[in-house]
Protein backbone atom coordinates (compact mmCIF):
# COMPACT_ATOMS: atom_id res chain seq x y z
CA UNK A 1 0.00 0.00 0.00
CA UNK A 2 2.88 2.42 0.33
CA UNK A 3 3.65 2.75 -2.75
CA UNK A 4 0.39 3.34 -4.33
CA UNK A 5 0.80 6.48 -1.91
CA UNK A 6 3.76 7.92 -3.51
CA UNK A 7 2.24 9.18 -6.54
CA UNK A 8 5.31 10.61 -7.80
CA UNK A 9 7.49 7.39 -7.39
CA UNK A 10 4.61 6.06 -9.54
CA UNK A 11 4.72 8.31 -12.04
CA UNK A 12 9.05 7.89 -12.36
CA UNK A 13 8.06 3.76 -12.56
CA UNK A 14 5.65 4.72 -15.33
CA UNK A 15 8.03 6.65 -17.13
CA UNK A 16 11.29 4.44 -16.74
CA UNK A 17 9.13 1.24 -17.85
CA UNK A 18 7.69 2.86 -20.84
CA UNK A 19 11.41 4.30 -21.94
CA UNK A 20 12.52 1.08 -21.18
CA UNK A 21 10.35 -0.84 -23.06
CA UNK A 22 12.24 -0.96 -26.78
CA UNK A 23 14.39 -3.66 -27.02
CA UNK A 24 17.01 -1.79 -27.75
CA UNK A 25 16.53 0.99 -25.30
CA UNK A 26 16.96 -2.01 -22.68
CA UNK A 27 19.81 -3.39 -24.55
CA UNK A 28 21.63 0.16 -23.55
CA UNK A 29 20.68 0.10 -20.13
CA UNK A 30 22.33 -3.37 -19.53
CA UNK A 31 25.00 -2.35 -21.76
CA UNK A 32 25.63 0.59 -19.11
CA UNK A 33 25.95 -1.19 -15.80
CA UNK A 34 26.70 1.10 -13.85
CA UNK A 35 29.43 2.48 -16.32
CA UNK A 36 30.43 5.69 -18.30
CA UNK A 37 30.67 4.67 -21.66
CA UNK A 38 31.45 5.79 -25.40
CA UNK A 39 28.81 5.87 -27.95
CA UNK A 40 30.80 4.24 -29.90
CA UNK A 41 31.59 1.21 -27.29
CA UNK A 42 27.48 1.08 -26.83
CA UNK A 43 27.06 0.65 -30.38
CA UNK A 44 29.77 -2.39 -30.81
CA UNK A 45 27.98 -4.14 -27.60
CA UNK A 46 24.24 -3.61 -28.45
CA UNK A 47 24.83 -4.21 -32.19
CA UNK A 48 22.96 -2.07 -34.06
CA UNK A 49 23.85 1.18 -36.27
CA UNK A 50 25.38 4.39 -34.76
CA UNK A 51 22.34 6.73 -35.93
CA UNK A 52 19.89 3.75 -34.23
CA UNK A 53 21.76 3.61 -30.72
CA UNK A 54 21.82 7.98 -30.62
CA UNK A 55 18.23 7.64 -31.56
CA UNK A 56 17.50 5.83 -28.75
CA UNK A 57 20.16 7.32 -26.30
CA UNK A 58 18.01 10.56 -27.06
CA UNK A 59 15.04 8.93 -25.78
CA UNK A 60 16.50 8.22 -22.76
CA UNK A 61 18.10 10.89 -21.96
CA UNK A 62 14.83 13.13 -22.85
CA UNK A 63 12.68 10.98 -20.22
CA UNK A 64 15.82 11.64 -17.72
CA UNK A 65 17.00 7.79 -17.52
CA UNK A 66 20.40 8.28 -19.05
CA UNK A 67 22.64 11.69 -18.93
CA UNK A 68 25.56 12.18 -21.58
CA UNK A 69 28.69 14.14 -21.59
CA UNK A 70 30.89 15.27 -24.18
CA UNK A 71 34.55 14.60 -23.43
CA UNK A 72 36.78 15.46 -26.38
CA UNK A 73 35.50 14.03 -29.68
CA UNK A 74 33.14 11.39 -27.63
CA UNK A 75 30.16 11.00 -26.27
CA UNK A 76 29.52 9.53 -22.61
CA UNK A 77 26.78 8.37 -21.38
CA UNK A 78 25.77 6.92 -17.91
CA UNK A 79 22.54 5.78 -15.95
CA UNK A 80 21.54 8.53 -13.90
CA UNK A 81 19.52 6.88 -11.39
CA UNK A 82 20.65 3.58 -9.61
CA UNK A 83 17.53 2.16 -9.25
CA UNK A 84 17.15 2.13 -12.63
CA UNK A 85 20.20 -0.05 -12.80
CA UNK A 86 18.53 -2.33 -10.06
CA UNK A 87 15.55 -2.64 -12.03
CA UNK A 88 17.16 -3.64 -15.03
CA UNK A 89 19.64 -5.97 -12.92
CA UNK A 90 15.94 -7.42 -11.74
CA UNK A 91 14.91 -8.02 -14.95
CA UNK A 92 17.77 -9.63 -16.29
CA UNK A 93 17.66 -12.07 -12.93
CA UNK A 94 13.97 -12.88 -13.89
CA UNK A 95 14.20 -13.30 -17.79
CA UNK A 96 17.90 -14.45 -18.03
CA UNK A 97 18.78 -16.42 -15.59
CA UNK A 98 18.03 -19.92 -17.49
CA UNK A 99 14.89 -21.09 -15.10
Amino acid sequence: MELLEREGDIEKATNALKAMAHPLRLKILCALKGDELPVLEIVEQVGSSQSNISQHIEILRTKNIIESRREGNRILCKVKDAKILKLVANMQAVFCSGN
